[in-house]
């Protein structure tokens, strides 16, 4: 009897698609093993296998849920094709996390699913942030409803199931628009994906929001206009849950992607969580989570990232210029108080990652070499991930040019801040474009790698971990030509996934250079390693390096601001250490005279 119930039960097919995005050469980017977890799949992922767990679809529906990350894995149209005809043509393609520069992509996967009339349904950061500051057809999205696709604004937490439904019964509707209602993420169903699919991640590692919305007003980030100014939390409840799921497939490295988790106000009762998970129960997590330039103010913070398991730390360090950083409405950060808080991260033992952008409105090549310099110098930093100034379709700063009509590049695909999409007051395109991969090797450089690993020796830095991050950070801009943060492990191309327009290519001629450029690359990236480990090694051996010593590690004096380039080569730093003084003077007189 129970064979005949499920025999008759329908399956419905979810085939949740994270797209990538094409190369300079039209390619799809992708790789044997990428470097970051997407947690839009694993957010979409959890709240898709509750809706599953409690049959929203009917006890006679079964819902077969297909996870699909491009960066990782190859998109099989006519395998998902031949899916879906074996049950009928039973369920709905769900493009996922959709950045700008993954929309023409996106566009690209849909169509031929489309064609064969099944239902798509698209989300994430481009839609979503083209509908909160632009209006309704702007930025190509009148392309989903020439297609047909069903466009989703907003969270999906308690969403999911209406669109599954409408999906059912042939009914989805053009847009779903939830930006003026976003969801509480306390108590919903927590960011996961099964082992299968984190085993295509360098590392083995997974990822999850604790909390969603930023405060601050950057005018070059999305995050405000997307996810809301307004902080939302998960509790360590969910924290503790999402944990032990993965644990118990064996995963226990995590990239926490909150903006900035430092903001969390439950960041303290995560992190107790999180350590007793550690110390009691012998989970041995390593987290990597993203921090402001003013987290080391906060109490204890540092010291309980530590024991929680945070072996890396992204700082959003933007610039070191004050100028620009006011021009990007940044003011949160203070170059003042960059060196006492990165100092307090090498005080633990974690490494620094810090992202720094080129093109704000002050900058030339020569004030970008010397900041570069000073940064080298005086700055305990382990890691810089360049990123040129983008006007990305969601943010403030794209809102002014488009409502002033100032030309940006119509090519959507390039709006990934490594390529430059419209002008610059200071710098023509050909300059901002040559300075932003000459930063890679100004900074990368093999003097300055060995230094970094000094520091690491000095500062109880793991060496190994170090050497990892510097051969990716070296290397991936000159061999790859992506940013880092695209790359991954072995390069994988397929003539078929060439971006529509271009010409395409015959296989007698593709696959030879492609395994010819692949071994010529891996032969570069070993002599790089090769030479980085043999540094790290002799480094390590030298007793000196215990007790190595530069103008970077050394501790904050009163007189910094006098002696650091860091404070006395731009207008701003000295206004800004004018500023600091004179609040000191009038707050603490006494210790100002």
């Amino acid at each position: 009897m129970s064979n005949a119930s499920e025999t008759a039960r329908k399956r419905f097919q979810l085939v949740l698609v994270k797209p990538s995005h094409y190369d300079d050469d039209g390619y799809v980017i992708r790789w044997w093993r990428a470097m970051i977890p997407s947690n839009s799949l694993a957010a979409i992922y959890g709240i898709a296998k509750d809706c599953a767990e409690r049959q929203v679809l009917g006890a006679d529906v079964e819902i077969d849920i297909t996870v699909i990350d491009e960066t990782n894995t190859r998109v099989n149209t006519k395998a998902i094709l031949e899916q879906f005809r074996k049950h009928d043509n039973f369920g709905m393609i769900f493009l996922i996390g959709v950045q700008s520069n993954q929309y023409p992509r996106a566009l690209d996967i849909a169509r031929p699913f489309r064609k064969a009339n099944l239902p798509v349904s698209m989300g994430g950061f481009h839609i979503s942030g083209c509908l909160s500051m632009l209006d309704g057809t702007a930025i190509e999205l009148d392309a989903c409803r020439d297609m047909g696709i069903s466009m989703f604004a907003g969270e999906a937490e308690g969403r999911l199931e209406m669109v599954l439904r409408d999906a059912v019964a042939g009914e989805l509707k053009p847009l779903y628009n939830f930006m003026n209602d976003l969801p509480g993420i306390g108590g919903t169903p927590v960011p996961f994906l099964p082992k299968d699919n984190i085993q295509h991640t360098l590392g083995l590692s997974t990822s999850f929001d604790a909390g969603r919305g930023c405060p601050y007003q950057c005018s070059f980030c999305t995050i405000i206009n997307v996810q809301g100014r307004k902080s939302r939390f998960r509790t360590a409840d969910d924290v503790e849950q999402l944990v032990r799921m993965n644990w118990a497939q064996g995963i226990h490295k995590f990239f926490i992607t909150d903006d900035n988790f430092a903001r969390n106000k439950d960041w303290e009762a995560i992190f107790d969580r999180l350590i007793e998970l550690r110390e009691r129960d012998g989970i041995p997590l390593g987290l990597m989570i993203q921090v402001d330039t003013l987290c080391h103010k906060i109490p204890n913070f540092i010291e309980k990232s530590k024991r929680a398991g945070v072996t890396r730390v992204f700082i959003g360090l933007e610039n070191v210029n004050p100028d620009n950083l006011t021009a990007a409405k940044k003011n949160q950060n203070k170059i003042t108080e960059y060196r006492k808080m990165l100092l307090a991260w090498k005080a633990q033992g974690i490494m620094t990652l810090a992202g720094y952008i080129l093109g704000f409105p002050a900058d030339t090549p020569e004030s970008i070499r010397r900041d570069i310099r000073i940064i080298q110098e005086e700055l305990p930093l382990d890691v810089i991930e360049f990123f040129v100034l983008t006007p990305l379709p969601g943010s403030e700063d794209h809102q002014v040019l488009w409502k002033k009509g100032v030309e940006m590049d119509p090519d959507l695909n390039i709006y990934d801040v490594e390529h430059v999409c419209t002008a610059h007051p200071r710098m023509s395109k050909a300059e901002w474009e040559g300075i932003y991969q000459e930063a890679w090797s100004l900074y990368y450089s093999k003097e300055h790698m060995k230094t970094l690993l000094r520091r690491a020796i000095a500062t109880g830095v793991p060496l190994a971990s170090l050497v990892k991050v510097l051969v990716s950070f070296a290397t991936t801009v000159p061999l790859e030509n992506v940013h880092p943060l695209q790359s991954g492990l072995l390069r994988l191309k397929h003539p078929s996934e060439r971006r529509p327009g271009l010409k395409q290519e015959s296989p007698l001629l593709f696959w030879p250079r492609f395994v010819t450029e692949t071994v010529v690359k891996h032969v570069k990236l070993a002599g790089v390693i090769g030479k980085l480990a043999v540094a790290a090694y002799f480094i390590a051996k030298d007793p000196a390096s215990k007790t190595y010593m530069d103008k970077a590690l050394t501790p904050v004096a009163d007189d910094d601001d006098e002696k650091l380039a860091l404070f006395t080569k731009t207008a701003g730093g000295t206004a800004a250490v004018t500023h600091v003084k004179k609040i000191a003077r009038l707050t603490h007189p006494d210790l100002a005279s």
